[in-house]
């Protein structure tokens, strides 16, 4: 497994840098103090596995956990164990508490090596670029081409897919969406907008022009991650 350590403390790196030198299964692949760094470092590389700190300046970790769109195999590094419960609701695969010894380390990497072979387990099917989806849209399942959708609108417990002059109404949310979208394509800019970045047009100030002329508004909980991803 290809891993990358976020965390803002120096002796976290070389803590973790010791205990994973001997692991023939997993390798350190990069090192960021920040979580605004780290998202450089992903748009550049891919990797299977996070080392993720919650206390950091600008980007708390389980806020950048929530922005980012291609989510990798994550252990939470953290000296705080109030964050376990809602870590764990986003899915993490094990939660650290610091200081932590070397066989809790082992276990978490067990735990992590062993979702990494589930999700490799097809490879054939999680690799397939799908161009289209189908939705359900008033009694009737419609085919979309992914490259018509302009931006995606979350309406209570339906989401209206936008595209460049209509629109179709279907039950579903937003994060439904985004595990069928592809990741290098969509993008979610507020909890209410996910946005195909091939139709931005411009961005002025805190909003979103698309190609049809559509203003949207970047929350500010996704500002700072999102012009980060777009070199901003």
């Amino acid at each position: 497994m290809r891993a990358l350590i976020i965390d803002d403390e120096p002796l976290a790196h070389l803590v973790i840098l010791e205990y994973a030198k001997d692991l023939p299964d997993l390798e350190i692949v990069g090192q960021c103090n920040l979580a605004t760094e780290a998202l450089e470092f992903l748009k550049k590389e891919e990797v299977d596995l996070l080392f993720l700190d919650i206390n950091m300046p600008k980007i708390k970790g389980l806020e950048f956990l929530r922005i980012l769109k291609k989510k990798p195999l994550v252990i939470i590094t953290s000296a705080y164990e109030e964050y376990a419960l809602e870590s764990f609701e986003l899915e993490v695969c094990d939660y650290l508490l610091k200081p932590f010894r070397m066989d809790r380390f082992l276990k978490a990497i067990h735990r992590a090596k062993e979702l990494y072979e589930l999700r490799n387990a097809d490879t054939t099917v999680s690799s397939k670029e799908e161009t289209s989806l189908f939705i359900k849209s008033d009694k009737r399942m419609v085919q979309l081409e992914m490259s018509d959708i302009f931006y995606l609108e979350s309406y209570g417990n339906y989401v209206k897919v936008w595209l460049e002059n209509e629109f179709h109404l279907t039950p579903s949310t937003l994060s439904a969406f985004e595990q069928q979208l592809p990741d290098q394509n969509f993008y979610k800019i507020h909890k209410s907008y996910v946005i195909n970045l091939r139709h931005i047009d411009y961005l002025e100030g805190n909003t979103v022009v698309l190609k049809n002329g559509q203003v949207l508004p970047i929350g500010k909980n996704h500002r700072q991650a999102f012009k980060a991803f777009i070199g901003s």
